[in-house]
């Protein structure tokens, strides 16, 4: 028990063996720091396993935020350059098939094909780059296949170029087939680049042949009329997407429209390209049937349409909206080079 003054009493009266003992009041004073648990090598080894798996948390985090975010922006790429030029190109053979052929070695494998990527790939994310990449490759096969039919035709029993046959028949391969197809086999499969790589050598190695004589490549008026009123085709094609595309205008940010307008920067970049490399292979004829401005007029118009640059591509209403409807922009040009492709092959065909 406890006595009056703080010690503690022996039950039977007296003091606790004759000694006063301080009684310590609950949460008062310091304590004494428990003792260390295990061998110091043993309590080292924890303090840097926590160390190390703090600093693996912290990697595989900045690892994923960098695999979505800055891996995409180091791959994204629109290149719509109209001074690019083959590296190298065949004296001799068409200006027109070499910058076909390296557009389609540019997008496939210096800035890398995307529109296949699967899902688990950073890449995936990307949007307005797959568009404008599937875009080059449509042009780039629309003037294969009229090399084919038109320019480089054999006459006469030999039947259509091998070359050319092959290459328009693989840029015509879907463009968002991977090393696995679920749809056909879940074995690995040849995939969209493999094929287009395969169409740039059969390509190069047509145009190789032109330049030493041994293939057909038609300087012919009617040939390039024929060519030209295709592509006005395919042209007009994608400007009545454009139109059908203003039925729901008004959803100023329409990922359809974006897509559409990507495509369409992509095709029109191509053909850009390709009319330039015809004008120099026709050259004689475009000044012989004086449509020199009119030729220009449409090179400035597909240009004028590729290299529009909206950080946001807006579909506003046009009637009623302050707001910009670029794919409505786009289809301007489109439809004026559309119609001085027309005056073109109106002029050769007389």
């Amino acid at each position: 028990m406890t006595a009056s003054d703080g010690t503690v009493g022996d039950p039977r009266g007296g003091p606790l063996g004759g000694k006063r003992l301080l009684v310590e009041v609950v949460g008062e004073g310091p304590r004494a720091a428990p003792a260390p648990r295990g061998p110091r090598w043993w309590r080292e080894r924890s303090r840097l396993t926590r160390v190390l798996l703090k600093l693996g948390v912290a990697a595989l985090v900045a690892g994923t935020v960098a695999k979505w975010t800055v891996v995409p922006a180091l791959v994204h790429e629109i290149d719509t350059d109209v001074a690019f030029e083959p590296i190298v190109a065949p004296e001799g053979g068409s200006a027109a098939v070499a910058i076909t052929a390296a557009l389609i070695d540019r997008e496939v494998n210096t800035h890398r094909w995307v529109p296949n990527d699967p899902w688990f790939m950073p890449t995936d994310v990307l949007d307005n780059m797959p568009n404008f990449q599937q875009g080059v490759l449509r042009a780039s096969s629309w003037f294969t296949l009229e090399l084919l039919d038109q320019i480089g035709r054999v006459r006469g029993p030999a039947g259509n170029d091998r070359d050319l046959e092959r290459a328009a028949g693989l840029l015509q391969f879907p463009p968002d087939v991977w090393v696995i197809d679920p749809e056909t086999s879940l074995l690995p499969s040849a995939t969209s680049e493999d094929q287009y790589r395969a169409a740039l050598t059969l390509l190069k190695n047509y145009n190789d042949r032109v330049a030493e004589g041994r293939a057909v490549f038609e300087l012919r008026a009617d040939a390039l009329a024929t060519t030209l009123r295709r592509m006005s085709v395919d042209l007009g094609a994608q400007a009545a997407e454009i139109d059908r595309m203003q039925d729901g205008a008004g959803w100023m940010l329409n990922r359809q429209a974006d897509d559409l307008f990507y495509a369409n920067k992509g095709m029109l970049y191509a053909y850009r390209m390709i009319l330039g490399g015809l004008g120099s292979d026709f050259e004689s004829i475009v000044a012989g049937r004086g449509i020199g401005n009119a030729w220009a007029q449409v090179l400035a118009d597909l240009e004028r349409g590729a290299q529009l640059r909206p950080a946001v591509v807006l579909n506003a209403d046009s009637d009623t909206s302050v707001f910009a409807n670029h794919l409505m922009l786009q289809g301007f040009y489109m439809k004026r080079a559309i119609l001085q492709l027309e005056e073109v092959v109106n002029t050769l065909a007389v």
